[in-house]
């Protein structure tokens, strides 16, 4: 079994609001999920209406399937217009 963890710091340089950012951060997540089947969160800057801190998690018995949905999921954050990736790492267990 291999348990991958993609984590994405985010800047979100329209966002002015709370609501702003829940709506750019729920559209990453509701697609991470719907496409890859990923568990997805955000987990930090809660309360920061310019940056987020978003995560995926995939479990796989191939490891080469793990590191192609990462991949493909990094591949969809970073086409987000409304969010800019200051930061990024995937780890693999």
């Amino acid at each position: 079994m291999v348990v991958g963890l993609a984590v994405w710091e985010l800047l979100l340089p329209g966002c002015s609001s709370l609501k702003e950012k829940r709506q750019v951060v729920k559209g990453l997540k509701d697609r991470l999920h719907a496409r890859f089947n990923v568990s997805a969160a955000e987990t930090d800057h809660q309360d920061a209406h310019g940056r987020a801190q978003l995560a995926a998690c995939v479990v796989s018995s191939d490891r080469k399937h793990a590191v192609q949905v990462l991949q493909s999921a990094d591949r969809l954050v970073e086409e987000e217009g409304r969010a800019r990736i200051l930061d990024a790492y995937t780890t693999f267990h």
